[in-house]
């Protein structure tokens, strides 16, 4: 078995110890799943730095024997073994894309599954995934960068910023023959109100815990000077166009 190793992605929120059996990930604590549920036909969708860890521990609770998930949580090594020996187009993990499971669940299967992401504030995102990397310990350029430069230099950095570029929410949602499948953007600031379809397709209720809570001014605002601002506003134009982000709020 070879060992683990760090593996640079060309998008830097795809941070990632790459190994077999999701070792690198059991090393530095539970990494909350991607989840394919075929009982209740659904593929929840896992955008980093979105609440999407607090998503998937509410429906990891309630998931089926059949539910299929991409993460290193208990339940998710349980069931490692049925992904064992499956090709798929893409790595197999908690940010995997519709693209990324091909092989495991093709297009046309597709078909029916009430497929949804979370999503949140690009400015609140970005100091969110700031910190979250100045928090880390391991070696990797996004985390130097971080812990190298103020939020500002670290925002504009042509890494940064290609990063932001190559995986607006619809490169999630994009399956291998190239069709957008989102039944659901939920905004995170607006849940109850954007998951009224989740529940619907579900039949009961969702809750999200609060957890992974960054160490940092709650106003994500004050990190912002104006050509920060709009920078955002550029890159991330499917969240402001698409999605009714603004500056001021979410």
């Amino acid at each position: 078995m070879p060992p683990c190793r760090l593996t640079v992605l060309r998008n830097i929120n795809q941070i990632v110890v790459k190994g077999k059996g999701f070792r690198g990930a059991a090393q530095r604590g539970s990494v909350l799943p991607m989840i394919i549920s075929h009982g209740r036909r659904y593929i929840f969708v896992h955008i980093p730095k979105t609440g999407g860890t607090a998503m998937a521990l509410a429906l990891e609770s309630r998931a089926k024997k059949d539910d299929m998930m991409l993460g290193d949580t208990p339940k998710a090594v349980n069931r490692r073994r049925r992904l064992r020996d499956v090709q798929t187009r893409g790595r197999l993990w908690k940010h995997s894309t519709l693209a990324d499971i091909d092989g495991l669940v093709t297009p046309a299967q597709m078909d029916g599954y009430f497929c949804f992401t979370l999503v949140r504030n690009p400015w609140d995102r970005m100091v969110s995934y700031y910190h979250w990397l100045r928090a880390q310990g391991f070696d990797h350029p996004a985390v130097r960068l971080a812990q190298e430069l103020d939020f500002s230099p670290f925002l504009n950095h042509p890494v940064t910023v290609a990063s932001l570029r190559a995986a607006p929410p619809p490169h999630y949602m994009t399956d291998a023959a190239g069709q957008v499948r989102c039944n659901s953007y939920i905004r995170l600031e607006h849940f109850a109100e954007d998951s009224a379809d989740l529940r619907a397709h579900l039949g009961f209720d969702v809750a999200l815990p609060r957890i992974n809570a960054s160490n940092r001014g709650r106003d994500y605002r004050a990190y912002y000077g104006e050509s920060d601002s709009q920078l955002v506003a550029e890159i991330c134009g499917f969240e402001v166009n698409a999605l009714g982000y603004t500056f001021e709020q979410g």
